[in-house]
């Protein structure tokens, strides 16, 4: 109910008292309880509805390029078209991506509001709420930038200027999420306030701001970062490839929880079949055939199932369909700081001292390590290739990594309608009907 109250924007047409199972809106700042109750609200929306909920960063990105074959092909919502790269403007899974996340900023904008006017919070509480709201934002902005290019950047919940803003370029906000980073990483500390890591800390902010320096070709900076976060003593390198998913892992930055007690993680979920055809999501030829036959990740984190003589492979990362108390969703582990490193290295041309971090995933896979001399661009192919490996069918990275290092053309040649201007999507038309601002539409649609 608190998260419901909180996301009520519109100004009060006739005075009337609150129901008795409410509590004013004022009043859910003026202790932590309430507070925090409204800040795991925000954590519920990031689970259940928003770019990274475990059925949408997955599955839709990794299906637009090219680690998912889409089978629902009656399904509705348009997820097979982003598959078949046919999006238009209507396409009402690109609607629902849109608004889950604005949602989700809008619920963040409103504790950011309600911690700044709080008059009894301690400074302490107010720094970690603010901090942790500030970066749940920075996330869902970071998102929509990658997929939607120029996007609105709202900062408040005021909707008079909310249903009329104009869209902030895709260069400006990279910038204001740096600005936002760092306020969260001042903000926040590295102490985890949950066991289970599924309460951001600085480190988690630490690592976006990196990922925001790795968008602005700031090497230096994001080596520092990254560095940083490695030699921290919170996190250790998890060495079994069959323990990678587990939520106890110190390898883990951050991971979502699933709503109940024993639910499974939305990906054991929706990306499972045996014994038939697939009806969602199975992994591309293309995909498996990256693998060697050694590899341990091709043994453990997919399994192949035959049909009326036909294969297909399911990704196989989570386990746990029933019973599960093993397992959440995890969002940033630390697999992805050692490629993200290796990547800022080689930029440098400090090619030795980034092959130690590309090494790491491969040794723990069984396959033989790379070594030296070797050139900028083929040390950057084996990164971007290892992120493929390590990451199919985890929160985006796919179209992430490669819009980042510039190889979204690789899939001209597999995609069969894969344009050059699919690197963003287009804005749903709903949301330029309602606000004309935002047009021009992206190019191409």
């Amino acid at each position: 109910m608190i998260f419901l109250m909180i996301c009520a924007s519109c100004e009060k047409l006739i005075e009337v008292d609150i129901p008795a199972n409410q509590i004013p809106s004022e009043q859910v700042f003026e202790n932590v309880q309430t507070a925090d109750a409204a800040l795991s609200g925000l954590y519920a929306g990031l689970r259940d509805k928003s770019p990274v909920a475990g059925d949408k960063a997955g599955e839709l990105l990794g299906s637009y390029t090219d680690d998912l074959d889409c089978y629902a092909t009656t399904a509705i919502n348009g997820v097979y078209d982003i598959y078949r790269n046919q999006q238009i403007d209507t396409n009402m899974v690109i609607y629902s991506y849109w608004s889950d996340a604005y949602q989700q900023i809008y619920v963040a904008n409103s504790i950011i509001e309600g911690v700044e006017n709080s008059s009894s919070l301690s400074t302490a509480d107010k720094n970690r709420i603010r901090g942790e709201a500030l970066l749940v934002r920075s996330v869902m902005f970071f998102y929509l930038q990658q997929v939607f290019g120029d996007t609105p950047y709202p900062v408040s919940t005021d909707y008079q200027i909310n249903q009329s803003i104009q869209k902030t370029s895709s260069p400006q906000v990279i910038l204001q999420l740096e600005t936002d980073l760092k306020g969260s990483v001042e903000l926040l500390t590295d102490n985890y306030r949950n066991g289970e890591r599924i309460f951001p800390n600085r480190k988690v902010a630490e690592l976006m701001l990196a990922k925001i320096y790795m968008e602005q070709h700031k090497w230096g900076e994001a080596e520092t970062i990254l560095k940083n976060i490695i030699q921290s003593p919170l996190y250790q390198f998890q060495q079994d490839v069959t323990k990678v998913f587990n939520k106890l892992g110190s390898h883990v930055l951050w991971q979502l929880k699933p709503k109940n007690p024993g639910d499974p993680t939305k990906e054991a979920q929706n990306y499972y079949f045996n014994g038939a055809a697939p009806s969602t999501y199975a992994l591309t030829q293309n995909l498996v055939n990256s693998f060697s036959t050694g590899d341990l990740r091709k043994q453990n984190w997919m399994v192949p199932v035959s049909f009326n003589q036909n294969m297909w492979y399911r990704a196989d990362k989570y386990k746990n369909r029933i019973n599960n108390a093993t397992e959440y969703s995890i969002v940033f582990r630390l697999e992805e700081v050692y490629l993200l490193l290796a990547e800022a290295l080689s930029h440098q041309n400090k090619l030795l001292e980034a092959l130690p971090y590309v090494n790491a995933t491969r040794q723990r896979a069984g396959l033989a390590p790379l070594s030296g001399p070797m050139t900028k661009d083929a040390l950057l192919g084996e990164i971007l290739l290892e992120n493929r490996k390590e990451f199919f069918t985890e929160m985006g990275h796919r179209f992430l990594d490669l819009k980042r290092m510039d190889h979204l053309g690789e899939l001209l040649t597999v995609k069969p309608n894969w344009k050059t201007y699919h690197k963003l999507w287009p804005l749903p038309q709903q949301e330029l009907l309602l606000n004309a601002y935002l047009n021009p539409q992206n190019t191409g649609y």
